[in-house]
């Protein structure tokens, strides 16, 4: 058995700090790194994308909304052509900064408000397809395990990894519950480490009603900016290599 584990990094902006970069980057395999449209300052996503060439870890385009005041968690009606230029705009800022730190951009991940929308929607979604057929028809874009995207995008010729996410809870049509919901997002470890350990072996998860979701995954997200993002990280990384899963990029390096 095999598994990617990532996170979103370089969310930092200024001198507002936000989660642990080098401490995450010692326990993921890919790094989401933020583009500056949703977070993260110029300075702040290089010294990240250093460490993580330092570590060896895959990087990603971690593109959203034009809302850092939002933190890319507000739905937003973009217009298509907006949205691709947008899209393209922040896989290139990256590019630029990783050849910088001596690493590559090796996928997409939308983020946020922009990965939800884009799970079922299909203009938007088909606005995203085509800026990274644009830029690299051979980036994989991560998406949620399971939505409509995932048929769409492989349609269009990209590659595709489903994702799921270790710490948010999920409806019974294997959708995440909103954010705006009581118990939306997970904190603790032990129970994150075992939803994701039946995840793995079994193909499925527990919804948020109590029903079993089968859902098929090649990435494990743990959200940079949650509390205790470091210790639900770390202890879901030593349950998966205890019960003998490998952890690996889909990306490589």
């Amino acid at each position: 058995m095999q598994i990617d584990l990532n996170s979103d990094l370089g969310e930092g902006f200024g001198a507002w700090a936000m989660g642990d970069d080098a401490a995450m980057l010692g326990i993921v395999t890919s790094a989401n790194i933020a583009c500056g449209f949703h977070a993260g300052d110029p300075a702040g996503i290089l010294r990240t994308l250093r460490a993580a060439a330092a570590r060896g870890v895959a990087v990603g385009a971690h593109v959203g909304y034009r809302d850092l005041a939002g933190f890319g968690r507000r739905a937003m009606d973009v217009g298509a052509e907006d949205l691709t230029a947008d899209v393209i705009y922040q896989i290139g800022a990256l590019q630029g900064l990783a050849a910088a730190a001596g690493t590559r951009v090796a996928y997409v991940k939308p983020h946020g408000a922009l990965y939800n929308t884009i799970a079922t929607e299909a203009r938007q979604a088909d606005a995203v397809i085509a800026a990274v057929l644009a830029v690299d028809p051979s980036l994989p874009l991560v998406c949620l395990a399971g939505a409509p995207i995932c048929d769409r995008a492989r349609a269009a010729g990209l590659p595709v990894v489903a994702e799921a996410f270790a710490d948010r809870a999920y409806t019974a049509d294997g959708g995440l519950l909103p954010r705006t919901q009581p118990d939306a997002v997970l904190h603790d470890p032990g129970l994150i480490a075992a939803r994701m350990l039946r995840l793995v072996r079994q193909g499925c998860i527990e919804a948020a009603d109590g029903s079993m979701v089968s859902l098929s995954a090649q990435s494990i997200c743990v959200h940079g900016d949650s509390p205790g993002a470091v210790a639900i990280a770390g202890q879901l990384r030593g349950a998966l290599q205890a019960a003998g899963v490998t952890l690996r990029s889909f990306a490589g390096r």
